[in-house]
């Protein structure tokens, strides 16, 4: 039997967004974030952060150090009762500076790549699915995969949405509870 998920985007939705975040010193932890993970976790959603990452194509980190940042991101959160079950990451793009990453691929958001990866390893039924960004590209991979979307509203109003999302929540905490 097919799961579902919550698929939650990290910078602006998990914590607090910084133009490209380099160390995991950097990592700050949103008010409520790791409150409403938690209630995911309660409500029997699996809890998977999807999050585009072209700072390791631009060269400003490693994949060793976002690996770093993310074991830092999940102990913070664990320290707090909440639980991440995986983290899909794209390092690509096409108009990146290091020659490896810098493609033009399926995963980058708004793309649906990294969510259909996630559905197919951990069985996860998109249509029962929840995806929660700050920012356009999150409501089209989430609508692109066949989600339900949640905009969190981190950086107000000031979008032009290609897409609308199912809902609009202030942060991630107002969003459980128009979902679940």
């Amino acid at each position: 039997m097919s799961r579902r998920a919550v698929f939650l985007d990290r910078d602006g939705t998990i914590v607090r967004g910084a133009e490209y975040l380099r160390t995991p010193e950097e990592l700050e932890l949103l008010p409520n974030a790791a409150r409403a993970i938690k209630r995911f976790n309660e409500d029997g959603y699996l809890t998977i952060i999807i999050t585009n990452q072209s700072g390791v194509a631009r060269g400003f980190l490693t994949e060793e150090r976002l690996a770093e940042i993310h074991k830092r991101l999940l102990d913070m959160l664990s320290e707090e009762g909440a639980r991440i079950d995986a983290i899909y990451y794209c390092p690509h793009l096409a108009e990146g500076s290091v020659e490896a990453y810098s493609i033009d691929c399926q995963c980058r958001k708004p793309r649906a790549g990294m969510l259909q990866r996630a559905a197919t390893e951990h069985d996860i039924d998109l249509s029962t699915s929840i995806m929660i960004g700050d920012t356009p590209a999150d409501v089209m991979a989430g609508k692109a995969a066949g989600c339900r979307t949640v905009l969190v509203q981190t950086h107000g109003n000031g979008f032009d949405m290609p897409e609308e999302p199912d809902y609009t929540a202030k942060d991630l905490l107002a969003a459980v509870t128009l979902v679940t």
